[in-house]
């Protein structure tokens, strides 16, 4: 958007140059053509004068094109881009400063009414230094201070604030601008300046500075919140004393120190009496420990030699008594075992009787059995070479060798499709011989 409201200034600015620069043409058009005229007042005529007469001043285009530049540049004004970490508040010049607060965007205002002011929104730092005369460099940003003594101290100071967006409408409509500039300085001064005759010197350099620190920075925070400035953190860096009381001090401190020291030293000393104290007592109670734990041990055992004897024969009569008792157990197991072998013995015999008993029933089932069957098949092949007596020549055939080949035909050959082909088969002697061959192997390795 800033380049479109660059844009657009450039625009009108340029339609603005070049309307002005029309009718400038045609002044200095006239001015040259006056000239010349009077040049030549001596020697043309009229018909001359009259044909050297310049054109009138075009002014209904410039007009127009400057009110065409006008849009350009009204547009333009009407664009406002807040940037990041600023703030701005709109100011009319019919109602003066409008409430609300244009956060970083892009913004439109009526133009030639409205204006807008920017605020920053960033944290800013406010910083005195400690300069406690002021004849001294540095005194310009110094803050002073006196204690309740009404000794002048030096404060280093650091206030980190930032402005309140929401009230940003306030502060430039009631508040001197800029309002950071001008409010927190004198207020930060104020504060301190309050507070510090409260307190002693010592208190605000040692033993009470936070406490200080803390009310100080309440006080700027709420005197400073209600003009739309938010304290974030008052921080007190350097306190500069003045310098006879920073001798008198760094000499009392000196002292204190001496003293710290030899107090510790006292300390460490009768510490050491002590502990050689407690060391000769703990020797001492070691001893008496040690000479009691020697008799108690003593004590401890006669009474457990005693104990032991009296225990001791007891224990024998029950390991005498126990060894009786596992022989008998033994004894009786040994008898209870044979019998139970003897037992399992004769179980194991009836079992093989039985199971040979079975074994026999079987065996003579199956013979029974084979027997049944081959009288039913020895009955049929009876019938059978009873029906086929041709049979019997097969079978001893086949018995003879397993090189033989039979083929069974009809005896008296009729319709019978090979019969003309074994009687050719006979009566060549090749085929005989060859046939002959293959039923002999003999012959068939002697070719």
């Amino acid at each position: 958007m800033l380049a479109l409201k660059m844009l657009l200034t450039i625009a009108g600015v340029a339609m603005l140059l070049v309307a002005a620069a029309i009718p400038l043409y045609g002044v200095w058009l006239r001015l040259r053509a006056a000239l010349r005229a009077k040049e030549s007042a001596g020697d043309g005529g009229a018909e001359k004068e009259r044909l050297t007469e310049p054109e009138e001043i075009a002014w209904r285009g410039p007009v127009a094109l400057a009110i065409a530049a006008s849009l350009p540049l009204l547009i333009a004004t009407s664009i406002v881009v807040v940037p990041s970490g600023m703030g701005g508040v709109r100011i009319s010049q019919i109602g003066g400063t409008e409430p609300g607060t244009l956060y970083p965007g892009l913004h439109f205002i009526t133009p030639m009414i409205e204006s807008v002011q920017i605020f920053d929104l960033r944290d800013h730092l406010f910083t005195t230094g400690a300069a406690p005369e002021t004849g001294k460099a540095g005194a310009r940003n110094g803050l002073n201070v006196q204690s309740r003594e009404g000794l002048n101290i030096g404060l280093a100071v650091t206030v980190r604030y930032r402005l309140d967006p929401t009230k940003l409408s306030s502060v430039q409509a009631h508040l001197p601008q800029p309002a950071d500039q001008e409010l927190v300085p004198p207020v930060v001064a104020s504060a301190w300046r309050e507070l510090a005759p409260a307190y002693t010197v010592r208190e605000i350099f040692s033993s009470k500075r936070e406490e200080v620190r803390t009310q100080a920075a309440n006080t700027i925070t709420k005197k400073l919140a209600a003009d739309g400035i938010v304290v974030e953190e008052v921080m007190l860096s350097d306190i500069r004393l003045p310098e006879e009381y920073a001798r008198g001090l760094e000499g009392l401190l000196l002292k204190e120190q001496e003293d710290d020291q030899l107090g510790v030293q006292t300390d460490i000393q009768q510490k050491q009496v002590k502990i050689a104290e407690l060391e000769a007592e703990a020797e001492k109670a070691r001893k008496v420990k040690e000479a009691e734990g020697d008799a108690q041990s003593k004590v401890v055992e006669a009474k457990g030699e005693a104990d032991a004897m009296q225990y001791t024969l007891p224990l024998k009569q029950k390991q005498i008594e126990q060894s009786k008792l596992e022989a008998e157990a033994r004894k009786e197991a040994t008898i209870e075992n044979a019998e139970a072998d003897a037992q399992a013995k004769v179980i194991d015999s009836k079992a093989e009787l039985e199971r040979r008993n079975l074994l026999a029933d079987a065996e003579a089932s199956r013979i029974r059995l084979l027997a049944k069957a081959n009288a039913e098949r020895m009955a049929s092949e009876a019938d059978l070479l009873n029906k086929s007596p041709l049979l019997i020549n097969k079978i001893i055939a086949e018995r003879l060798s397993d090189k033989i080949q039979m083929v069974m035909v009809p005896s008296d050959g009729k319709f019978f499709f090979a019969n003309d082909v074994f009687k050719g088969m006979a009566s060549n002697p090749i085929m005989k011989q060859e046939m002959d061959s293959q039923d002999d192997p003999s012959q068939k390795s002697g070719h």
